[in-house]
């Protein structure tokens, strides 16, 4: 049930049910799964760090766009809400930069990222079960 809200002293309202992210059209995380959006993480995350090691969210971000074709950055709000889902899940682990690094680059420290065994594990077990073909109704009760 939607609902329509006022904003401020203007006559628009915001049909409430359309910005929530309890709306309809959520899909819900099946237990045990992952989303779309964490197989790139986990996936772009192994490339990285099986070149460079430990690898940082804008390069994560990078990769990710060349793995798909896309023009742009996944948001980094999304991108960092995402890793800290990860990161509870124990899939992936992180720490900061040395900030004498940093400091002699002229940059701020960053947060380095490091896929764990647990998460490759997951990404191979996703990837696998996203590959294998669903039975057919007919199949699945025969």
């Amino acid at each position: 049930m939607g609902r329509y809200l006022p904003i401020a002293d203007h006559d628009i309202f915001l049909y409430f049910s359309s910005i929530s992210s309890y709306a309809g059209c959520m899909p819900r995380r099946r237990e045990g799964r992952l989303v779309d959006l964490e197989v790139g993480i986990l996936g772009s995350g192994i490339e990285l760090q099986a070149e460079d090691g430990d690898f940082y969210g804008f390069a994560l971000a990078k990769r990710m766009a060349d793995r798909t074709g896309a023009t742009a950055l996944t948001a980094h709000g999304t991108l960092y809400k995402a890793l800290a889902r990860l990161a509870e899940r124990g899939l992936v682990e992180s720490v900061w930069e040395d900030p004498g690094i940093a400091a002699n680059e002229g940059r701020p420290r960053r947060r380095l990222y490091r896929v764990t065994g647990a998460g490759a594990v997951a990404y191979r077990a996703e990837t696998e079960q996203r590959a294998t073909p669903a039975p057919s109704p007919r199949t699945a009760f025969a």
